[in-house]
């Protein structure tokens, strides 16, 4: 009997040969466009002292996390963005519609949740002075670790301290992040968390803890096997089933719906679960010419034919606020720090 990885092989290589059979409907994609790993240091984190009110700031008195509402009507909706495989685009998506959003009037942090590494201070060629786990200092507020950066941008570096966290930090010290952090449901509307490539636990903790997952990959074979990976690790993991799908670099949008019909065969086939698709990005130069002067490619090229694709997505992904906000941010922060 064939395994799962040797199905999913003769199923992309039937895409060319022999036209694998597509699903009978597909999702509005929008309209076609015309045209190292850095070790991180274990130091102790210090135990946040309360002192008597004696500055000017207001006075932070942390609770537990059970004295916080649960969920609250304006809680901001939590996106993870995720990949199988470095290299797709994951960061360069996260920025890019963080914009898309903004334009579209919706308040947007992005929380930089790749281990090791600063990749949207890279696109945006800004420098963070603080990382999340700064919020442990009790003379660092919530609003100065949140980069308020060019374009309509803001973002918070280091988010995959949280999950560092949970295995570090005394309760005190995780009560004390939570009522900080929790406050970005005034910042936000949507937050957006870039998380690293690959599959790996930090991984795991927050494509669980979100309401909802986006999946990018791209036509290659090894990207696309390694997609299938991250959607059956998320389908053991999760009840939920809240995994949509981003195919980036492809030519057209034949290319694009061949990449979703395998995917989608695969995953109704050995994973039983449905997997939708919110839109795809055309291959274009403008692209990696945005990259290398350290711009988003919607700040340089609005107009591009990639730019009109993720303007597209970011409406395909408003359109679909009818999945409702089951746990929103502080519901994920509960989950990371395992409260």
């Amino acid at each position: 009997m064939e395994d799962q990885a040797t199905q999913l092989r003769r199923l992309m290589e039937g895409k060319y040969n022999n036209g694998a059979s597509l699903p009978k409907t597909m999702p509005n994609l929008g309209p076609v466009p015309e045209t190292k790993t850095v070790a991180v240091e274990k130091e102790p984190l210090p135990v946040p002292e309360v002192k008597e009110e004696k500055e000017k700031k207001e006075e932070f008195i942390p609770r537990t996390a059970a004295e916080v509402p649960s969920y609250s009507r304006g809680t901001a909706r939590t996106i993870a963005i995720t990949s199988g495989k470095g290299g797709v685009g994951k960061t360069n998506l996260a920025v890019n519609l963080a914009i898309a959003l903004g334009q579209l009037g919706q308040r947007v942090v992005i929380i930089d949740g790749d281990l090791g590494m600063a990749n949207v201070d890279i696109l945006l060629n800004t420098e963070s002075k603080h990382s999340m786990m700064d919020l442990l200092r009790e003379n660092v507020a919530l609003e100065d670790v949140i980069v308020r950066g060019p374009y309509g941008v803001s973002y918070i570096s280091g988010g995959s301290g949280m999950e560092h966290a949970a295995d570090t930090c005394t309760p005190q010290q995780r009560n004390y992040l939570f009522q900080k952090l929790a406050g970005c449901d005034e910042w936000a509307d949507i937050i957006l968390v870039d998380t690293s490539a690959g599959i790996g636990q930090n991984v795991r903790d927050f494509i669980t803890a979100a309401d909802e997952v986006v999946l990018i990959t791209t036509p290659e074979p090894t990207a696309i096997t390694d997609a299938y990976a991250m959607m059956k690790a998320y389908s053991t993991l999760s009840s939920k089933n809240n995994l949509k799908l981003v195919v980036n670099r492809v030519f057209d949008e034949k290319e694009s719906k061949e990449v979703i019909g395998s995917l989608s065969q695969t995953a109704r086939k050995f994973l039983n679960t449905r997997v939708d698709c919110v839109g795809y990005i055309l291959e274009d130069r403008n692209m990696l010419g945005a990259v290398r002067k350290r711009m988003p490619l919607l700040a340089m090229q609005p107009d591009s034919m990639a730019g009109k694709c993720i303007k597209s997505l970011a409406h395909n992904i408003l359109e679909g606020r009818h999945d409702k906000v089951q746990l929103g941010w502080q519901g994920f922060l509960r989950k990371i720090f395992r409260f």
